[in-house]
């Protein structure tokens, strides 16, 4: 039906092309498009499987008429299909800046089964060039399906690298001297080519630089540690595809997050990020990034705090009749869980073994003097012997619902369970807190920032590290809990089978 997404991108060279042939006549490639001197012309072949379901095309020519040294250009532009003239004397702004989105409708008449032909000619009365950057080409009812496919395809090759200079700011006449290579990978599955980028190193050097459109140069700026300004620029050297080897081609880490998106109250999966930053310097602490089609985004990297799932609490005690049991300091809810003793124990069970390296306790909502003074914390493999981990006397809380966070002095072991064992209150004849989580040692990094699409507003956006391993597999760090938890397991048993050994021995 109809006919195949069809674009011409002249902004690389050997032109990109879908469902099309090109020709040229008159026409050669100029670095970011294909220039056309007088009677020049570009001939696109094209196939229609059937023109009955295409009652009209849209057909978008994306051009600019080149200076005459001070003064406006002259270029006017002929369209053509199957030879028949669509547009005559077409004359494009000739202001040598950006180029402009020419649109025509295509009577679905001229369109046939089979091979069709679009020409674009640039009239032999021209006096400047006429350069082409773009064609694309739809039924009318799909308008912008080839751009679409367009952008997807250039943006298959993602990873970049390019030559770079910097020279002084204000110091035009200041020749320009070589700096480090650049090389990045920003990408979150939405098939776009970046647009702008900006990063901040950990040593408080920044950069920010825009491309061209076919990513062939940039320019911008760069401040260095000193706090010294620079105008910066780069020439593209190399361009692939994301691998699994991208990782190998820098020194610099490849950040891979799993994302959420921030809105309707709530946090929602989103696509994977990849991040990969390398000016030769520090490793990167902020991102910033504008793509081709207006959407943008900030990441501000930090440690990534890996929170413990817990599978189920216990209390000494706990108020159930009034909705305030133990179960309520997993839940995110302002609850909370409430004893009528002035001492109590909670046992903290993880859905698997974790090597605990904080916990948090959040007051509850009334009565300080029912807030936890002296505790510990205790870690165990069986449930019944236990180990201390850390001991805290004299804490106190500010305000209602706020939350402490309490780091373990030496590292812990992976263990099975987890008890807190509050011996002192702040008075009061009850014990209370709102809730409870624990947290192992940060593995890699996260991301806290924001995403905004083009015709949208921002909205929340973060990110913690992705798992590399195959799916289903555990995690390194599960790996590794789950050999400690083995480990202390199996020396516990040998020691019971050793004094049992010793026993019977004695008998």
């Amino acid at each position: 039906m109809g006919f195949e997404a069809t674009y011409a991108d002249f902004s690389v060279d050997p032109t990109r092309l879908a469902n099309a042939g090109i020709r040229y006549h008159g026409a050669r490639f100029a670095g970011s498009h294909v220039a056309l001197s007088a009677g020049g012309s570009v001939t696109l072949d094209f196939e229609v499987a059937d023109p009955q379901d295409v009652p009209q095309a849209t057909l978008t020519v994306t051009a600019l008429v080149s200076r005459l040294g001070s003064d406006l250009g002259y270029a006017p532009m002929d369209v053509l299909v199957q030879g028949e003239v669509l547009a005559e004397d077409l004359t494009v702004p000739g202001g040598g800046d950006l180029p402009h989105d020419n649109v025509f409708a295509v009577p679905g008449r001229l369109l046939k089964p089979g091979t069709n032909t679009l020409e674009i000619r640039s009239s032999a009365k021209s006096a400047s060039m006429l350069w082409l950057y773009r064609i694309t080409l739809d039924p009318v009812g799909e308008r912008g399906r080839s751009e679409r496919a367009r952008l997807a395809e250039a943006a298959r090759d993602s990873v970049f690298a390019y030559r770079t200079e910097l020279r002084p700011a204000h110091s035009a006449t200041a020749p320009w001297q070589a700096a480090p290579r650049l090389l990045f990978h920003v990408d979150r599955d939405e098939n776009s080519l970046p647009a702008q980028l900006g990063w901040r190193g950990e040593d408080g050097t920044e950069s920010a630089i825009s491309f061209q459109s076919n990513m062939s140069d940039f320019h911008g700026c760069h401040r260095a540690a000193d706090g010294t300004a620079y105008e910066y620029r780069g020439r593209l050297s190399d361009r692939r595809p994301f691998s699994e080897d991208t990782q190998n081609l820098s020194a610099s880490p490849l950040h891979r997050f799993r994302t959420e998106e921030g809105w309707g109250g709530g946090w929602h999966s989103s696509h994977e990020l990849r991040l990969l930053v390398d000016d030769g310097g520090a490793p990167v602490e902020r991102v910033t990034w504008r793509d081709q089609r207006g959407n943008s985004g900030v990441a501000v990297l930090h440690a990534a705090a890996s929170e413990v799932e817990v599978a189920g609490v216990e209390a000494s005690d706990e108020f159930d009749d009034g909705g305030e049991g133990a179960d309520n300091l997993l839940e995110d809810e302002r609850s909370k869980w409430l004893t009528f003793d002035d001492t109590a124990w909670l046992d903290f069970t993880p859905a698997r073994p974790a090597a605990v390296a904080s916990y948090s306790l959040m007051s509850a909502n009334d009565f300080a003097d029912r807030d936890p003074r002296d505790w510990t914390l205790f870690g165990s493999q069986d449930g019944s012997t236990w180990t201390p981990l850390d001991t805290r006397s004299g804490e106190k809380f500010s305000e209602r619902f706020e939350t402490r966070v309490f780091l373990l002095r030496s590292p812990a072991r992976a263990y099975r369970h987890y008890r807190l064992d509050i011996t002192r209150n702040a008075g009061a004849g009850e014990v209370q807190l709102a809730r409870v989580r624990f947290a192992e040692a940060p593995v890699g990094q996260a991301f806290t920032g924001y995403y905004q699409r083009h015709d949208e507003g921002p909205i929340g956006y973060r990110g913690t590290p992705a798992a590399t391993t195959a799916p289903g597999l555990p995690t390194a760090p599960h790996i590794a809990s789950e050999l400690q938890a083995a480990v202390t397991s199996l020396s516990e048993t040998a020691q019971a089978l050793a004094a049992l050994a010793a026993q019977l021995r004695t008998h």
